[in-house]
């Protein structure tokens, strides 16, 4: 499997050289050809928007292949054999990889998975309320909980309405 931290810092300045902030570097999918499919997965956003556009994947995409082209010319191999590059917007029930997000998103539901159980569980949905002391806060079930941020395996938006209305409230207000 590649090195995610490695393609990391390849991949980073690109979206930066363009204004954009990395959201995400994943690989899934199953071994090297001819076995599976890889898919090396790029989310990456517009601060200004929160999101990218087609052209805006395209030329992030195009630029995050002649970077590791580059890379693997000189002679370092950053992913074995055959992957498909999956350049996109996190989009709006986006997965929270940030610090930053957990504050951005505050007051919206998330869905958390753990590495390890904290109190008997591993899964919590429920409302953001900010990170505090590398700690995320989150309500669940009436209760504040506080979940060590280096603990959060997976996070996610949760898709709502309140979501939803926000998401078309900053839409309106960016220009055309």
């Amino acid at each position: 499997m590649a090195d995610i931290a490695r393609l990391t810092q390849v991949i980073e300045p690109e979206a930066q050289a363009l204004g954009f902030e990395l959201v995400r570097v994943k690989m899934f999918g199953s071994g090297p050809e001819p076995e599976g499919e890889r898919t090396l997965q790029v989310m990456a956003e517009d601060p200004a928007t929160g999101q990218l556009v087609v052209d805006q994947c395209m030329a992030l995409s195009r630029r995050i292949s002649d970077a590791i082209d580059a890379v693997e010319e000189g002679g370092e191999e950053l992913i074995e054999g055959a992957y498909q590059l999956e350049v996109s917007s996190p989009g709006i029930d986006r997965p929270l990889t940030r610090p930053k997000d957990y504050e951005r998103f505050a007051g919206f539901e998330a869905k958390l998975e753990t590495r390890a159980p904290i109190d008997g569980r591993k899964r919590f949905k429920g409302r953001l309320k900010g990170l505090e002391a590398e700690k995320v806060k989150i309500e669940v079930e009436g209760a504040e909980l506080a979940l060590p941020l280096e603990e959060i395996e997976k996070a996610k938006l949760v898709l709502t309405d309140d979501l939803i209305a926000a998401h078309q409230a900053a839409d309106e207000q960016q220009p055309n």
